[in-house]
C-alpha cells in the first residue's frame, strides 16, 4: 500500500507541472494586466509597480520565480487584494466551499444511492423506468442552468428559500446551493448503483443466499451493497471534480464569498497569481482525493490488491 501511494505521488507531480505550466500561460495570454484601469496610470509608476511584482522580468524567469514559490507553499502577493496574500485568500474562502461541496456530496450518495437501489429492486418496471428518465434528465441540465431554476421556483415564486447568501443567517441559505450542486452528481450516482446492483444481483453467490431464506435487507446490506458500490466509489473522482468546478457557478449565482467567487473575480480583475493559485489548489486537492479513493477499493471488493 505505502510503494502504491509513493507511486502515484511521484506520478502526479508531471501532471501538476503541466497544470501550472498551462494555467500561467493562459493567463498571462489574456490581453491586459493587473494594474489596467478606467484612469492610466503614469509611465513611471505602472514600471515601478511592475517591478515591485516582477511582471518586468522575461516570462520563463517568472514562470520559475513562481514555481519556486509554489514548491516553498507561498503562492505569492494578490495584485486585485493588496493586503492579502494568495495563501491567506485560499485559508479564508476554503471551509466555507469545502462545506457546501462536503454537503452536496453527502446529499448526492444519500439520494443517488437510494433511487439507484429502489430501480435495481423492481427492473423494468414503470418505477424503474421513472427513476431512469429523472436521472438522465439531471444528467443532461447543466448545474448553471440548474441553480437559476430552483432560485426562481423556491426564492423567488414561492419564497420558501433565501436566494442569496448575504442578508441572510443560519442553515436555510445553504439549502438552494447545496442542492443545486448535489442534482447533476445524484443523476450519475443512481444509474451507476442501479447497474452495479442489478449484477450483484444475479451473481451466483447472492442466489445461494436468497435460497437459503435470507432476507432483502441482508441480500443488500450485507452480502451485495460493498460490490455494487465499486463503481460508485470509481466515480467519486470525478464526480468531486465536477463539485469543485460547479461551484464556481453556484458560488457566483448565490453570492457566496468562497474560492469560486475569489477565482472568477481574480480572472476578471487579471489578478494572475490569485488564479493560478486556485487552479494550483483544486489541481493538488483532485490529485489527493483522487488517490484516496484508488486506496479505498481495497475495503469495499477485498479481490482488489493495491500494490
Amino acid at each position: 500500500m505505502l510503494a502504491f501511494t509513493l507511486r502515484r505521488l511521484l506520478a502526479a507531480i508531471p501532471t501538476l507541472f503541466l497544470v501550472v505550466l498551462g494555467a500561467f500561460l493562459l493567463v498571462r495570454a489574456a490581453p491586459g494586466g493587473p494594474f489596467d484601469e478606467e484612469r492610466v496610470l503614469p509611465a513611471e509608476l505602472e514600471a515601478n509597480l511592475l517591478a515591485a511584482y516582477h511582471l518586468d522580468e522575461p516570462l520563463p524567469t517568472q514562470f520559475l520565480r513562481y514555481v519556486g514559490g509554489v514548491l516553498t507553499g507561498d503562492f505569492g502577493p494578490s495584485y486585485g487584494y493588496r493586503d492579502y496574500t494568495v495563501g491567506q485568500l485560499i485559508a479564508q474562502a476554503f471551509p466555507l466551499s469545502l462545506m457546501i461541496g462536503g454537503l452536496a456530496m453527502l446529499l448526492a450518495l444519500a439520494l443517488g444511492i437510494s433511487a439507484g437501489a429502489v430501480a435495481a429492486l423492481r427492473p423494468n418496471t414503470a418505477l424503474d423506468r421513472g427513476v431512469m428518465a429523472l436521472s438522465m434528465t439531471g444528467i443532461s441540465i447543466p448545474v448553471f442552468v440548474i441553480a437559476p431554476l430552483l432560485v426562481l421556483a423556491f426564492g423567488v415564486s414561492l419564497d420558501w428559500l433565501p436566494v442569496g447568501w448575504s442578508g441572510s443567517g443560519g442553515i436555510s441559505r445553504l439549502v438552494l446551493p447545496v442542492v443545486a450542486l448535489a442534482l447533476p452528481q445524484v443523476a450519475h450516482i443512481a444509474r451507476l448503483t442501479r447497474a452495479g446492483l442489478i449484477e450483484v444481483l444475479e451473481s451466483d453467490y447472492i442466489r445461494t443466499a436468497r435460497a437459503q431464506g435470507l432476507p432483502t435487507s441482508t441480500l443488500l446490506l450485507v452480502h451485495a451493497a460493498r460490490p455494487a458500490l465499486v463503481p460508485v466509489l470509481s466515480y467519486l473522482g470525478p464526480a468531486i471534480a465536477g463539485i469543485l468546478t460547479g461551484s464556481v457557478v453556484i458560488e457566483q449565482v448565490f453570492g457566496i464569498p468562497g474560492l469560486g467567487q475569489f477565482f472568477v473575480n481574480g480572472a476578471l480583475n487579471r489578478d494572475y497569481t490569485l488564479v493560478l493559485g486556485i487552479v494550483v489548489f483544486y489541481a493538488t486537492l483532485i490529485v489527493l482525493l483522487n488517490l484516496a479513493v484508488d486506496i479505498l477499493y481495497a475495503t469495499l471488493d477485498p479481490r482488489i490488491r493495491l500494490t
